[in-house]
């Protein structure tokens, strides 16, 4: 029994791409129109080896010690080999000479493009969610040809330089001769068939444009460059293809008294220096309603008080970020003489008529709480 293995010189563990590496090889080497007629048997042996092994069903018969080339009667050379692989080893799997791809003709159907619009928002949109008309330019079908892309009472007529094949076939010369290349049909675009009375109101495309008004469910906690995907609401496709996405990207607006920052917002209210001292409850206006502040008598400027919940809500999961108060204690600037003494009688009650300069510790005084407001811990 021939000892294929040994022809194409690899083990008999060799894998399918170490047979295939080594066929290759060997083919390049001893094609006749590169070695010439002296290695044509070599070419022929090599052919035959590659035909058993490269098989899997044939290469275990073959380790079973059944030569399956015997066994079928086949003759020596390239008989029952593929003769795709030769062409392969030499062109890279390109078009094949023995005879048109099994491709077809191209479709006209094609899927529509994806179409982006921007929505603006306010702050308080984002904090809530919202839904929001939009206006945009669409392809639709066309309702004239339906997709058809031909005007009424017409069809698409098999293209005569084809026939319908979407291909054609050229002689080109290469190491095995002449041989035969397919290329997509220059007349019907690959296409198989050519459109002799396109429709006139699509201009044969099978889609027109026009204006459309979509109703968008814009989720809470959107934000400046957040994509909301809207499946199958793009672009029709030409020839009657299916529709493509449509996506809205977001763009918020700032607003005049409140900061996003994340999921939480911040806002600052001043407080007259005698209420820090005292204490009060004040009242401010926030995207929820009137809402409460409890001022601590004594508060420093810089404080924080945190409202929770009330912040924005969050995109990709339950509840709301906080909303945080920054305390700005304000000083007079502008007294009446008996306002002025007053303050005079209050420092001198106080022992501050002349108050000595003392450094507060690291970490403790008015810049770590205006940091600490910053970054939103209070």
């Amino acid at each position: 029994m021939k000892d294929y293995y040994g022809v194409l010189g690899v083990p008999r563990d060799a894998s399918e791409a170490e047979i295939k590496k080594a066929y290759r090889k060997l083919a390049r080497e001893l094609h006749p129109d590169v070695a010439g007629a002296e290695g044509e048997e070599r070419f022929k042996e090599v052919a035959a080896a590659y035909d058993v092994l490269g098989n899997a069903d044939k290469r275990a018969q073959y380790d079973r010690g059944v030569d399956p080339r015997s066994a079928s009667g086949a003759a020596g050379g390239a008989q029952g080999f593929g003769f795709e692989d030769i062409f392969e080893t030499f062109f890279g799997g390109g078009a094949s000479p023995f005879g048109q791809q099994q491709r077809g003709p191209a479709s006209r159907t094609q899927r529509g493009g994806d179409t982006l619009v921007h929505a603006d928002v306010t702050l308080e949109e984002a904090v809530f969610g919202v839904t929001r008309e939009i206006q945009v330019d669409l392809a639709d079908v066309c309702g004239t040809c339906h997709g058809s892309c031909c005007a009424p009472g017409t069809q698409p007529q098999t293209c005569r330089q084809c026939n319908g094949t979407g291909s054609v076939q050229r002689i080109a010369r290469s190491l095995l001769g002449q041989v035969m290349t397919t290329a997509p049909c220059p007349t019907c675009g690959g296409y198989g068939s050519t459109i002799e009375s396109p429709c006139a109101d699509c201009s044969g495309q099978g889609r027109t444009h026009s204006r459309h008004t979509v109703k968008v469910d814009i989720p809470a906690g959107v934000e400046t460059g957040t994509r909301i995907r809207m499946t199958s609401r793009g672009d029709a496709g030409v020839a009657g293809g299916p529709k493509g996405d449509l996506y809205i990207e977001i763009r918020e607006r700032a607003d005049k008294v409140f900061e996003r920052r994340g999921d939480d917002l911040h806002c600052t209210l001043e407080v007259p220096m005698t209420a820090a001292a005292l204490g009060t409850v004040l009242t401010v206006d926030t995207f929820d309603g009137p809402q409460e502040v409890d001022v601590k008598a004594g508060t420093h400027a810089g404080s924080t008080v945190r409202l929770r919940g009330l912040g924005v809500g969050r995109l990709q999961r339950q509840g709301r970020g906080d909303l945080f108060v920054h305390l700005d204690v304000t000083t007079p600037t502008e007294l009446t003489d008996e306002q002025a003494e007053l303050l005079r009688q209050l420092a001198a009650l106080r022992g501050e008529e002349a108050p000595e300069a003392r450094l507060a510790p690291i970490g403790g005084g008015v810049f770590s709480r205006l940091k600490d407001a910053f970054m939103g811990r209070g």
